[in-house]
């Protein structure tokens, strides 16, 4: 089953925010919701979703605030849903590190045209993969546009938390990604000292793709300082 995509919606106007999540909802991708800025970086931090919509005017936090906020650690695309239509605001929102702006009223499809623009960028941004994000190695494929990984021909799944790991892996293949680069951007700022978080999941990780857990082939050790996916 290929993954479905988490969007993190922030949004105080309950109206408008179930109308962003049946329109999600409609094309299978999976939603949580904030109403306010805070409760929203929290949800980023824990939930590690693939992309963010909000809203600029939040109850207690400036919209653009919340931004450089969440640039401040990771590089989870963000969409700007806003009534706030003139240039300077447009402006501010991007400079600050939203990737992109829709101004309040639109439509559903415009929305999920956006998201799916989003979620192609994500797929293969600072990565050397080609436009179909497909990396191969041996028997690991990992398709980072069609979100789907084979081993041998064979579908296996991953968790939404093994699969953010492995987009991670991919897009810096043959580079080694330190254990602390991996925390925030899974987890967050607040675990970047929990390495053991990453063995865990590393350790299942290798079960599903490797052909000897006990002496990896793609997913290789870095001792003491990260994991290195084998691109050759």
């Amino acid at each position: 089953m290929p993954y479905q995509p988490l969007i993190l919606v922030i949004e105080d106007d309950e109206r408008i925010r179930r109308f962003i999540v049946a329109g999600l909802s409609s094309q299978s991708y999976r939603v949580i919701e904030a109403d306010r800025a805070e409760s929203g970086l929290s949800l980023a931090g824990s939930h590690a979703p693939d992309v963010i919509l909000l809203d600029l005017g939040l109850p207690d936090r400036d919209g653009v605030d919340l931004i450089r906020a969440l640039r401040a650690w990771t590089q989870i695309p963000i969409i700007v849903v806003s009534a706030r239509g003139h240039e300077r605001s447009k402006v501010v929102a991007l400079d600050a590190g939203a990737d992109d702006y829709l101004t309040k009223p639109f439509g559903v499809a415009e929305l999920l045209a956006r998201v799916r623009v989003a979620l192609r960028h994500v797929a293969t941004k600072g990565s050397p993969l080609p436009e179909s994000g497909e990396f191969r190695v041996g028997e690991l494929v990992v398709n980072l546009v069609e979100r789907t990984v084979l081993v041998g021909g064979e579908p296996v799944h991953l968790t939404r938390t093994e699969y953010r790991i492995m987009t991670i892996l991919v897009r810096h293949a043959g580079k080694v990604v330190t254990h602390q680069h991996l925390l925030t951007e899974v987890w967050g700022p607040g675990r970047s000292a929990e390495t053991q978080y990453v063995r865990v999941f590393m350790a299942t990780l290798r079960r599903k793709l490797e052909p000897d857990p006990a002496r990896p082939r793609y997913l290789l050790t870095e001792v003491g300082v990260g994991y290195r996916l084998l691109d050759e």
